[in-house]
């Protein structure tokens, strides 16, 4: 299995060789601040003690408190946490909002939990955090598995402990716990900010074939944007496969289908396919829109998309990036591509230190604007450095955050 935290040291190394920084800035920059894990005891319905591993990563916090997800996954370790935390740190940059980097998770198949005791992991990860989180310190927000409910649990242990009371500490909450409008959608819309603010100059035309793997929240609404905007859905999966039709996807009826089935098989006009198969569908946009690693040296050869645009946080490795470069094949990277959540957690944020609550229509103007803005600035240093997305948002994150830490 590909180590996260070593993928994300390769980027920023290939990043870093177009453009050099400072040798002292470089070595603070390959590290984070601070690591935290925790052990969680959960008393589980049957009455047997379970312990769980918790995580915190704090990257960099130069230019504003640490930002980022908490995930429930399985899968979930300290290298993967690592190198969220990292990527966030960029990403915040990116987006020019006042926030750092940060990374939460348990390792945890919280499929298995009932309802109460995935409210006692949820409170006993805010207990064994609640030191080091805080809205002028660190402010979690959802991530895989993570939902508006979980963050409301964990906001009122984090109350309950620190006596705060701004509701500042966690984004992504429910709306009438101080959640903010438009959070939701986020992560898909600022996508499709980015996606429409830079396809031009790939010679995208609107209305384009799209295949999109994920159906959770960020690939699900994004689906639905992206088809409300006139493009057309012609693959999506979930964890167990996916479905193709070239003419088109119904992405309500759809969603309808996994509710009623449990998976995306066997939907009326459309064939099956494996993760693996869809990534290399004959299509105009790609969207990995689920987990890491799905882009690899092994499979990046037989991509035929025109143009990929990252939703999930690093689903293309590093060897693969360089192979698509070779190939032509534009890459938005997670850091631009998905920053639309974590700008608008900023706002949620914002709002909560305010005691203000805005209209959703604002929320997307906001995001809108700085996204655009953002999107050119580094498609501009693409051009101007003569190398990839990828490596021209690292070069203008990196150049922030090196500004606010004195170099």
């Amino acid at each position: 299995m590909s180590n996260p935290f070593e993928n994300a040291m390769m980027q920023l190394k290939r990043a870093t060789a177009v453009q050099p920084f400072p040798e002292a800035f470089m070595k603070q920059i390959s590290s984070p601040n601070r690591e935290v894990r925790i052990s969680i005891p959960v008393m589980m319905d049957n009455g047997t003690l379970q312990v769980f591993e918790g995580y915190r990563v704090e990257h960099n916090n130069a230019r504003g408190p640490y930002k980022g997800g908490i995930r429930f996954h399985h899968d979930t370790d300290i290298n993967e946490v690592k190198a969220l935390a990292f990527w966030m740190a960029l990403k915040c940059a990116v987006a020019n909002i006042p926030m750092g980097g940060g990374k939460g998770g348990v390792t945890v198949d919280p499929k298995t939990l009932s309802k109460t005791e995935l409210e006692k992991l949820s409170r006993g990860w805010a207990r064994g955090m609640a030191d080091i989180l805080g809205p002028k310190k660190d402010v979690p927000a959802p991530d895989v598995n993570t939902t508006p409910e979980i963050m409301s649990w964990m906001n009122d242990e984090y109350m309950k402990i620190s006596g705060e009371t701004t509701l500042a500490t966690f984004t992504g909450k429910p709306l009438d716990k101080g959640g903010s409008e438009g959070r939701g959608a986020a992560t898909g819309l600022g996508g499709y900010y980015v996606f429409d603010a830079l396809r031009s100059k790939y010679n995208i035309a609107e209305g384009a074939s799209v295949v999109i793997q994920g159906f959770g929240n960020v690939g699900g609404n994004a689906a639905e944007i992206f088809l409300a905007h006139g493009y057309k859905i012609i693959a999506m999966s979930d964890s167990k496969g996916g479905v193709v039709n070239e003419a088109g996807l119904d992405i309500k009826a759809l969603e309808e289908w996994k509710k009623s089935n449990g998976a995306l098989a066997g939907f009326p006009g459309s064939r099956t396919v494996t993760n693996a198969e869809l990534l290399e569908l004959p299509c105009d946009v790609l969207i990995p829109a689920a987990l890491e690693n799905q882009i690899t040296a092994t499979n990046a050869g037989s991509v035929k998309a025109k143009f990929i645009l990252e939703l999930a946080n690093g689903p293309i490795t590093p060897e693969a990036d360089e192979a698509l470069y070779e190939r032509g094949i534009p890459v938005v990277p997670d850091i631009l591509a998905n920053s639309g959540g974590v700008t608008v957690s900023t706002f949620e944020w914002e709002q909560n230190l305010k005691g203000e609550h805005w209209t959703e229509a604002d929320v997307n103007a906001k995001m809108k604007e700085i996204l655009d803005m953002e999107s050119g600035i580094i498609y501009d240093k693409s051009v101007a450095v003569n190398t990839d997305l990828r490596r021209a948002a690292f070069i203008v994150a990196l150049e922030r955050i090196a500004k606010a830490m004195g170099y």
